[in-house]
């Protein structure tokens, strides 16, 4: 009876999926923030823990966090600040704790990413994977539930990288043109450049309304399956755990795309220099 019930809710929860994507409000231009439209449908990459792994596709619930709860203190500053009007009063963004973001990157071969993302486990084996989308596919996975209103809140955007002094430059002249969804999103969008390996792309939504999200963390439906196209091993998995591990992936996630194993690492074959002397 367990089982007859959970087929019957995931079904109505791929139904669910489904019709709401039919009524989707898509991103338009203005949701994309320092990415050409020729670029829409370029591969971004996210690396995690293989648990995550497994609890995106059980729980079909992708997660934006507040930016506090990334390990950068300079995450989020420009809102931290305050402003200072005409008249003289300072000001706080009251809504600086209602801006939730998620982190991707374009960098595909990545020694950092892995070493930063993906450590032993107690096992022994190196439990890190990164999945692969594209930039439209994550930007339209946010937006499949939203109504218009919402989706004037939603956005994805490449970070710049910038030197501590010009940094702050920027962000004082980021608002100039306005107070705006964009600009607010665009907070986000900067960075220091010692993270400039990351080549971050990142998902920005702003909840304005009904209460902040719980533990800092905002969750959205998506369907796993139509989101990620492809899963790559950590290359310093053991090749004799390789087809495990694969086998395990395919059990627990019914994932029907490209599984493969990060050549990364793997020696190049010999060769001979020609020499002249």
């Amino acid at each position: 009876m367990r089982s007859m019930l959970l087929a019957r809710n995931g079904a109505l929860a791929s139904l669910c999926y489904t019709i709401c994507k039919e009524w989707a409000h898509p991103m338009d231009t203005k949701n994309y923030i320092n990415i050409d439209a020729s670029k829409r449908n370029s591969h971004v990459y996210r690396y995690m823990k293989l648990h995550r792994l497994y609890q995106l596709f059980a729980e079909r619930e992708n997660v934006l966090v507040l930016p506090s709860m990334w390990e950068d203190p300079f995450e989020n500053f420009i809102l931290k600040a305050k402003t200072r009007d005409r008249d003289g009063t300072v000001h706080e963004f009251g809504f600086r704790d209602r801006l939730y973001g998620q982190c991707w990157t374009t960098e595909s071969r990545s020694d950092a990413m892995w070493r930063i993302y993906s450590q032993k486990a107690d096992h022994g084996r190196f439990d890190g994977v990164r999945v692969r989308t594209t930039v439209k596919r994550l930007a339209e996975s946010l937006t499949a539930r939203m109504t218009f209103g919402d989706v004037k809140h939603a956005f994805i955007g490449r970070v710049e990288y910038l030197p501590d002094t010009k940094l702050f430059e920027s962000a004082s002249k980021i608002f100039a043109k306005g107070l705006t969804p964009r600009t607010v999103a665009s907070t986000l969008l900067v960075k220091r450049n010692a993270f400039r390996h990351e080549k971050e792309v990142r998902l920005v939504y702003r909840k304005l309304f009904g209460d902040p999200a719980q533990e800092g963390k905002l969750r959205y439906k998506v369907d796993p399956h139509d989101l990620v196209d492809q899963i790559i091993l950590d290359p310093r998995v053991n090749p004799a755990e390789i087809k495990a591990m694969k086998n395990e992936i395919a059990a627990r996630t019914g994932f029907k795309g490209e599984v493969k194993w990060s050549l990364l690492y793997k020696a190049p074959k010999s060769f001979i220099f020609q020499v002249s002397i």
